[in-house]
């Protein structure tokens, strides 16, 4: 219980002081979490998957017009599907007691990595989508928010 009261924690900070997470994951639902795992809910909505105006530059649009990122299918969108893999691993690093999650990165450096595997499923528990992260986490264990003691296998054998 106390792995998902944390990871919950985490999750409320990104939702508090991060520009994406509040935007495209709102409603995203962590409903378990115990440490090295995390299960989490999103309820699907339209602006997953459809025509959206996001405003940036690009070769292809007129200066100043924003450019629309859509998924041509009507599926899931990728950049959802990145978004959740990012925020999972995340989520999984902070399972382990980590307040400060850690940076993305593809270096391979030995102790000072996280490795995570993000597997999402329909409500059918049919695999939909999966992805992988490493992250760079050796500033983050130094965060005076964490709770890694407290959630180490000996603290729970106890």
């Amino acid at each position: 219980m106390a792995a998902l009261k944390f990871v919950r924690s985490v999750w409320e900070s990104f939702r508090a002081n991060s520009g994406l997470e509040p935007r495209l994951l709102d409603n995203l639902r962590v409903t378990a979490a115990r440490p090295g795992t995390v299960n989490f809910e999103l309820d699907i909505q339209k602006e997953h998957t459809v025509r959206r105006p996001m405003p940036f530059f690009s070769p292809l649009s007129p200066f100043g017009k924003p450019k629309f990122l859509q998924n041509r299918l009507g599926i899931l969108h990728g950049g959802t599907i990145a978004s959740m893999v990012d925020l999972g691993g995340s989520l999984a690093v902070a399972s382990k007691g980590l307040f400060a999650t850690g940076v993305s990165t593809d270096l391979s450096a030995g102790k000072t990595l996280a490795y995570t595997s993000i597997r999402f499923l329909n409500s059918k528990d049919e695999l939909v989508a999966r992805g992988s992260h490493t992250k760079y986490v050796a500033l983050a264990w130094k965060d005076p928010n964490n709770i890694v003691e407290e959630l180490s296998p000996r603290a729970t054998q106890k």
